[in-house]
């Protein structure tokens, strides 16, 4: 009589098939659960008027911080909370649409170090991120904007890298990359005032094909993608990084209107 317990020999148990999502062929990080073992947690629906984040709050424990400023889909963010669960991880993005995504990414991955919120990047460094409170903050393709008229909302001015600078660990990391040329030029001559900054040869080790959508996109399209990273500048204080700040120059790079198609890709 043949044991009802035993397999026929060289068959295998079924198990359930892991749902892995894929973005242009490229997977994204951590298995879509069971909707019973999603988590509701992600999204902040409300920031404080005036005052920084209370981060233990938030959280519901104290540990090592990742910020990141314009964190799109939350591709990258979600892969460094399913690789590194003891740290938590901050996404901010000033597009709700986009934000919604990357918020429903996280739940159903069950992952409970992740947290959203819809504000701009200059805020969030100015005014909601506690001094010395970030291990790492990463900044992925930062609008150009190629109109004159909007200039002066790009991300990544003196302001807003002294904020960055105060918000940071001592020996906290910045992460920043872009594939605008122009971008590139100013970010060179800027950011060293405030990080010993070094940029970086070759593609991230951790995904080859591309941290964020956009990098993705850039790199199937053959264009190239500028990369780096640094740490805070010991010795400069807050109040002396606000007025070395004043004495940089603001990104009036010239964009290249010829690189808007991507950004069209993108939706923007």
């Amino acid at each position: 009589m043949t044991d009802p317990k035993r397999r026929p020999r060289g068959k295998k148990p079924d198990r359930p098939r892991r749902q892995i999502e894929r973005e242009f062929g490229v997977p994204v990080a951590g298995e879509i659960l069971d909707p019973a073992q999603w988590t509701h947690v992600a999204a902040l629906k409300a920031l404080p008027a005036s005052g920084p984040l209370d981060l233990a709050a938030v959280f519901g424990r104290v540990a090592p911080l990742v910020v990141d400023v314009g964190c799109g889909n939350g591709r990258f963010l979600i892969g460094s909370a399913v690789w590194r669960p003891g740290h938590d991880h901050l996404g901010v993005e000033v597009l709700p649409v986009v934000l919604r995504y990357a918020t429903r990414r996280a739940n159903q991955r069950g992952l409970t170090n992740v947290r959203f919120a819809a504000v701009d990047g200059q805020r969030l460094v100015r005014d909601l991120l506690p001094a010395g409170s970030v291990s790492e903050l990463h900044c992925y393709h930062p609008q150009p904007f190629y109109d004159p008229a909007k200039v002066s909302l790009r991300l990544v001015t003196p302001e807003f890298l002294a904020g960055v600078h105060r918000a940071l660990v001592s020996g906290g990391q910045f992460f920043l990359q872009t594939d605008n040329p122009g971008y590139w030029r100013y970010v060179r001559e800027v950011v060293p005032y405030f990080f010993d900054f070094h940029e970086r040869i070759g593609r991230w080790a951790d995904a080859p094909k591309g941290r964020t959508r956009r990098e993705i996109l850039a790199l199937r399209r053959g264009l190239p993608v500028f990369r780096g990273h640094g740490t805070a500048k010991v010795g400069l204080g807050v109040e002396e990084a606000r007025r070395l700040a004043e004495t940089l120059p603001p990104p009036a790079f010239d964009a290249d209107r010829r690189l808007q198609q991507l950004d069209r890709d993108e939706g923007y």
